[in-house]
C-alpha cells in the first residue's frame, strides 16, 4: 500500500508539474492537449487508487470526467504532435464530451438499475483510441526530422499504449490480479511521466536550439542556409549541405519516384540520422514529405504558370514534379498557395494574357498572393 500510494502521489505531482511547465513555456495546440492529456493521468492515478470511494461520491464526478477524457486526449495529442497539418476541429470537442458524458452517465450515483452496464463498450472506445494513436505514430515515423520528436514517439507507442492495452483487459477481469495491478499501475504511470517528461524537455530544447531556423513554409532561397557568417548549429556542415541542395536544385532528386530519406542519404554517402539533422537544422524542415514538396510544387508552378504547356493535364505535371497521384498534389498544393493547381494555372494566364504581369508574379510558396 505504501509503495502503491507513494507512486501514485509522485506520479500525480510529475504531472502536474509538467503540464504547468508546458502551459508557461508554450502555447500551441500540442502543448496544450498535452497539459490537458497529463491532467486527465492524474485524475486518473486518484480514482484508482486503493481505497478510493465506491461507488462514486457526487464530488468526485469532475476526477472521473478528467480521468475519462485521457483516451480521447491521447489520441488527440498524438495527432497534434506527430501530424504537422493536424488542424483541431468542433468535431474533436463533440466526441471528447460524448464518451465522458457517457462514462458520467455510467457512474452517477443515483443510477440503481444497471449502473457499470456500459463498462465494457467503454473499455473497447478507450482501446480503439489508443490504437488510433500507435496508428499516428507508426507510419510516419522515419519521416520526421526532429530527433527529440522521434525519442518520444518511442515513449508513446511502448509505454503509454502498452499502459492503454493492459488497463483495457484489467478492465474485462477486474478481480484478477487486482492489487498486482494496482501496484503495477501506479509504478507504470510513474515510470512512464518520467519517461515522458524527459522527452517531451529534450524536444522543446532541440526547438529552442533551431528557432532561429526558418520554418517549414517559409523558406528563404537556399544560398542563404549556407551564407558566410550565418548562425547556425554546430552540428551543421555547410559543405554537406551544398551537395544536398544541389541534389535538389540541380540534379532534381525530388522527381524520382519513390524517393525514401534512406536514398537521399545513400547517395549523400551519410547515415540517416544525419540527413535528418541536416535537413531539420540546415533548412528549418520537421518532416521529410514537406522538405519534398517545397521543391516539388515549385516545379510544378513554374509548369502550371508556363504558357507553353498549357495543354499540359495537371495531372501530368504534378507526377513530373515527383508526386504518385493527383490527391496528394492536390492537397500539397493548396496549403502552398492557398489556391487548386487549376486555379493557379488561370491566374498565371490571365495575367500573362493582359501583360499585367509574367509567370514569376504569381504567388509562390511562402509569398503574398
Amino acid at each position: 500500500m505504501a509503495i502503491d500510494l507513494g507512486c501514485r502521489g509522485a506520479a500525480v505531482g510529475l504531472a502536474l508539474l509538467i503540464a504547468g511547465v508546458l502551459l508557461r513555456d508554450r502555447s500551441d495546440t500540442a502543448a496544450r492537449l498535452s497539459a490537458a492529456l497529463l491532467v486527465a493521468v492524474a485524475a486518473s492515478a486518484i480514482t484508482s487508487a486503493p481505497g478510493f470511494p465506491r461507488p462514486w461520491p457526487y464530488w468526485s464526478l469532475i476526477l472521473a470526467a478528467l480521468s475519462s477524457s485521457g483516451a480521447v486526449l491521447l489520441w488527440l495529442w498524438a495527432r497534434a504532435t506527430f501530424d504537422d497539418d493536424f488542424v483541431l476541429g468542433p468535431w474533436h470537442g463533440a466526441l471528447l464530451v460524448a464518451i465522458v458524458g457517457a462514462q458520467l452517465f455510467d457512474l452517477w450515483p443515483a443510477r440503481t438499475v444497471l449502473r457499470g452496464d456500459l463498462d465494457r463498450p467503454l473499455s473497447f472506445v478507450y482501446l480503439g483510441l489508443a490504437l488510433l494513436a500507435a496508428a499516428q505514430i507508426l507510419p510516419t515515423w522515419r519521416l520526421d526530422l526532429v530527433a527529440g520528436r522521434r525519442r518520444l514517439r518511442a515513449v508513446v507507442l511502448v509505454g503509454a499504449v502498452t499502459y492503454s492495452v493492459a488497463g483495457f483487459f484489467h478492465g474485462l477481469w477486474p478481480a484478477f490480479g487486482s492489487s498486482v495491478w494496482s501496484i503495477a499501475n501506479a509504478v507504470g504511470l510513474w515510470v512512464l511521466l518520467s519517461l515522458s517528461g524527459w522527452s517531451l524537455f529534450q524536444a522543446a530544447r532541440m526547438q529552442q536550439a533551431s528557432a532561429f531556423l526558418p520554418t517549414t513554409d517559409r523558406v528563404p532561397g537556399e544560398t542563404s542556409a549556407v551564407a558566410p557568417g550565418e548562425d547556425k548549429p554546430p552540428t551543421v556542415d555547410p559543405e554537406l549541405l551544398r551537395r544536398l541542395l544541389r541534389l535538389m536544385t540541380v540534379e532534381r532528386a525530388y522527381r524520382r519516384e519513390g524517393l525514401t530519406i534512406g536514398a537521399l542519404a545513400a547517395e549523400l554517402g551519410i547515415q540517416e540520422y544525419r540527413l535528418r539533422q541536416l535537413i531539420n537544422e540546415g533548412l528549418g524542415y520537421r518532416n521529410f514529405n514537406a522538405f519534398l514538396n517545397h521543391y516539388r510544387i515549385e516545379d510544378a508552378s513554374a509548369a502550371l504558370a508556363d504558357p507553353g504547356q498549357k495543354q499540359v493535364p495537371v495531372l501530368t505535371i504534378a507526377i513530373d514534379a515527383g508526386f504518385q497521384s493527383i490527391g496528394p498534389f492536390n492537397r500539397a498544393f493548396k496549403a502552398a498557395t492557398d489556391l487548386t493547381p487549376t486555379e493557379f494555372r488561370r491566374v498565371a494566364f490571365a495575367k500573362h494574357a493582359s501583360g499585367a504581369g509574367n509567370p514569376d508574379d504569381v504567388p509562390g510558396i511562402g509569398q503574398p498572393g
